[in-house]
């Protein structure tokens, strides 16, 4: 079980700046998300970033915006096996405007990205939701969508991915302008399917 309560701190979880990271020509950007101690789900702990700290990620098709990202090596993690786990977060907008866009969970080992296209996710309106948004990554591609494969582009298969995924997060897909506003999570867990 993973589990990020927020209870004292941003546990990495970061939001990626993508025009920022071209513009400096080196490592990628990442904008730790900001902690509050109270305020969350029952005033427990929550996270929170918003559109200072995003932009577009341009070379994925189509664009989207990472809005919350962790990668598992920076608390030195392995990479972790995915497939038809189940996933559940809060998420709170305060002033979002999505543009037309939705939010969907993804997956990411290096020079690979996939969306769960097929499971758009709700953000509740300036305030917490009574349940927690709640999906289970089925090994279907049919309900993913696969965004980015690297320079020159070498796809690798959904399942390839799922097994061993090095970073996972939030995203807005399909957008029509810049997302704004304010993006929260809370009580973020992943529950790995029981091994056969």
């Amino acid at each position: 079980m993973i589990k990020n309560s927020f209870e004292k701190g941003p546990e990495n979880w970061c939001t990626y700046d993508y025009h920022a990271s071209v513009i400096a020509s080196g490592p990628s950007i990442m904008i730790l998300t900001t902690w509050a101690r109270n305020g969350g789900v029952n005033n427990g702990s929550y996270v929170w970033t918003d559109h200072t700290r995003w932009s577009a990620d341009v070379p994925e098709k189509p664009e989207s915006i990472l809005a919350l990202i962790y990668y598992r090596e920076w608390e030195n993690a392995d990479p972790i096996d995915l497939r038809e786990a189940e996933v559940s977060a809060y998420l709170r907008g305060d002033g979002l405007d999505l543009g037309g866009a939705i939010c969907d969970f993804w997956i990411n080992i290096p020079g690979q990205r996939w969306h769960y296209s097929g499971h758009p996710l709700t953000i509740s309106d300036g305030k917490w939701a009574p349940e927690p948004n709640r999906i289970t990554l089925h090994n279907d591609e049919k309900l993913w969508h696969h965004s980015w494969a690297g320079r020159p582009p070498k796809p690798k298969s959904l399942d390839e991915c799922l097994r061993q995924v090095h970073s996972y997060g939030f995203a807005f897909v399909g957008l029509s302008m810049e997302v704004s506003g304010r993006l929260s999570m809370a009580q973020f867990e992943i529950k790995p399917a029981r091994s056969s």
